[in-house]
C-alpha cells in the first residue's frame, strides 16, 4: 500500500497499524505515538510503503519499507537516525559503516508477525511477508533493503530463496539478538515460488 493506493485497500491500511499497536505497544511494551487504537510514527510518510499480509479482513503480519533517501523534518530514516543519535532504544551504531543513503537501497521497519497465527501458517506468512517485501521494494527501484532482524535470519530466509548479509554487529534488543541486515531483493523469487524445505 502507498498513500496513492490504499484507498483501493478499504481499511486494511487502519487495520495494519491498529496490528502494529497490538504487537509493538500492547505485546512488546515500547513506548510509541499511538492515537485511536493505532501505532505510528514520523518514517510513516508519503514516501513509505506498507505491506500486509491478511486473511479474512484480518491483518497477519507486516512490514514498512522507505527509501534510504527519504527526509521528514530533522529525520531520514530509522537506522541512519540511530547513528546519528536521534532516536532512544537502538544502539547509536548498528552498523558496521555509515549508513547508506541510496535510491538503490530502502529501509524495511516494524517487521512483524502476531502472535495469533496459528504454527503451521507462521513460516507460509513469514515467507509471503518478505518475499511482497521485495517484490515491492524492486518495484520502486530497489536492489537492497537494510533493515534490523532477528541474528538468525540467514537460516530462515535461505528456506524462502533469499539472501542477506549481516551489516552490523548483533545486539540485544527487547531481549533478542538482533542485527542490521543488509537483504537483495533484486534475485528474491517471486511470492508465488513454493518454499524451499
Amino acid at each position: 500500500m502507498s498513500l496513492e493506493t490504499m484507498h483501493l485497500h478499504g481499511d486494511l491500511f487502519v487495520k495494519y497499524l491498529k496490528a502494529r499497536r497490538q504487537v509493538f505497544i500492547v505485546s512488546k511494551g515500547w513506548q510509541l505515538s499511538e492515537t485511536r487504537g493505532m501505532e505510528f510514527d514520523q518514517y510513516d510518510t508519503p514516501e513509505a510503503r506498507w505491506i500486509a499480509v491478511h486473511e479474512d479482513g484480518k491483518v497477519l503480519a507486516g512490514i514498512r519499507i522507505a527509501p534510504t533517501t527519504a527526509r521528514c523534518g530533522l529525520h531520514s530514516y530509522m537506522i541512519r537516525d540511530a547513528q546519528l543519535g536521534l532516536l532512544q532504544g537502538l544502539p547509536l551504531d548498528p552498523l558496521f559503516g555509515e549508513a547508506p543513503v541510496s535510491d538503490r537501497i530502502w529501509e524495511a521497519t516494524r517487521l512483524f508477525l502476531l502472535d495469533t497465527v496459528p504454527a503451521q501458517w507462521r513460516p507460509e506468512v513469514q515467507r509471503l511477508l518478505m518475499l511482497k517485501m521485495a517484490e515491492a521494494a524492486r518495484e520502486e527501484g530497489a536492489d537492497n533493503v537494510i533493515g534490523i532482524v532477528p541474528a538468525v535470519f540467514q537460516r530462515w530466509l535461505k528456506r524462502i530463496g533469499m539472501e542477506a548479509v549481516p551489516a552490523g554487529p548483533r545486539f540485544e534488543l527487547d531481549g533478542d539478538r538482533s542485527q542490521a541486515a543488509i537483504f537483495v531483493v533484486s534475485t528474491a523469487p517471486a511470492p508465488d515460488t513454493p518454499m524451499k524445505n
